[in-house]
């Protein structure tokens, strides 16, 4: 007699102990409503293995993702570094008079698998391609990098080594409060690790720049075992500021 407390497959050893006790295979298929066959066919599986073979194997073929072949993939991805500046529709039609069909999605999708989804990350892969291999740039890498630079230059972008390096700070209208009046933000931010510190004043004068950074900046660097050492500021000298000995003070 078999047992089995699976729920599953009772109905079936209920089939295969009930031929035993009846010794009539028939009688038993009768019985439980069941073919001759189908017995047998229960019977074969827990001869050739044990009563958790009686258990229905998943038939349904694995949902693989969409992907494309390993030779499209590589297509698309040196296509990226010799035409970074296209976009993924561009390099899309581009591709197809190549012999190299796949949709502008399919293209982003290969781009955001091997970081690539963005104008500056494909000129990273550019410039590291260029340093290991010593490639010779073509037309379109040269415009892209000059490109970036000339972007660089026009947004004042500084290249900096670790936070507290450089911070930046300015002034903004932030809007008219009903009772209280004009409000203003001062905004440092450290160029470097992009954190932020704010705080909302009501006047626009040298005290708040200078409260701003003793209140709230340099006691956080100083928590977090940073330096400060110089500082961006707006040119209005209405805010300009000193720092001396981990202080702030107008000028």
């Amino acid at each position: 007699m078999l047992h089995t407390n699976n729920q599953i497959i009772k109905h079936k050893v209920g089939l295969l102990n009930l031929a035993e006790e009846l010794q009539n295979v028939s009688r038993a298929c009768k019985v439980m409503g069941v073919s001759r066959d189908t017995f047998y066919r229960y019977h074969e599986l827990v001869q050739s293995g044990d009563i958790d073979a009686l258990i229905n194997k998943s038939r349904r073929v694995p949902n693989l993702k969409n992907r494309v072949d390993d030779a499209t993939e590589l297509a698309v991805i040196d296509f990226a570094i010799q035409y970074p500046a296209y976009g993924q529709h561009r390099t899309s039609n581009e591709l197809r008079k190549k012999g190299v069909f796949v949709s502008g999605s399919g293209v982003r999708s290969i781009w955001l698998r091997h970081d690539l989804e963005s104008f500056k990350k494909r000129l990273k892969a550019l410039e590291a391609k260029v340093a290991q291999d010593g490639i010779v740039l073509n037309d379109h890498q040269i415009a892209a990098l000059e490109r970036k630079h000339e972007d660089d230059v026009a947004c004042g972008e500084i290249e900096t080594a670790h936070p507290g390096y450089l911070g930046a700070q300015d002034t903004f209208y932030v809007g008219n409060l009903k009772g209280v009046g004009r409000i203003y933000q001062q905004t440092f931010i450290d160029t470097y690790s992009k954190v932020v510190h704010c705080k909302l004043y009501t006047t626009k004068t040298p005290i708040t720049a200078a409260d701003l950074l003793n209140d709230r900046v340099l006691p956080f660097y100083q928590s977090q075992d940073y330096q400060c050492f110089a500082f961006l500021q707006t040119e209005e000298p209405s805010i300009a500021v000193r720092w001396n000995n981990m202080t702030m003070s107008c000028i």
